[in-house]
């Protein structure tokens, strides 16, 4: 993997179950903080103005696959990376790795899919088609 976003994250108590390991959702939790900081990386604006200019609800998730192979304990520093989102239509998958020196704690895949407001349904979704603008950040 080429990661596209790379980050130093530490390790935090409320982070780690009661034996001082990370607790496994919250490996999760760093995916989805990366893919917020992978849109900025690439130019966008913070999420909330992201939101408010683009036209956006969200960008909620549908699929994730996770592995998991090294623990990571309190006080650790962890270097966390997100490689360019692989778009489709109104969905991107995004492959993560968060690695402990040269250890795999856990690499996998979110799926998400670009929500906009449904025009003929108020205060419901529909995907949409993500932007141009928004792929050709990711664009090498």
């Amino acid at each position: 993997m080429t990661a596209f976003l790379t980050r130093e994250h530490r390790i935090e108590w409320g982070q780690c179950d009661p034996a001082g390991i990370v607790f496994a959702p919250r490996f999760i939790d760093m995916f989805a903080e990366s893919t917020i900081l992978l849109f900025e990386a690439a130019g966008l604006p913070r999420k909330r103005d992201m939101l408010a200019q683009l036209g956006v609800v969200g960008f909620p998730l549908v699929d994730l696959s996770a592995r998991f192979g090294f623990p990571a304990s309190y006080g650790d520093v962890v270097t966390i990376e997100a490689d360019a989102p692989q778009f489709g239509g109104s969905s991107f998958t995004i492959a993560h790795r968060i690695l402990l020196g040269e250890r795999v704690c856990v690499e996998g895949t979110e799926k998400r899919v670009w929500t906009v407001p449904a025009p003929d349904r108020p205060g419901g979704l529909q995907s949409a088609r993500v932007p141009d603008e928004v792929r050709s950040r990711f664009i090498c």
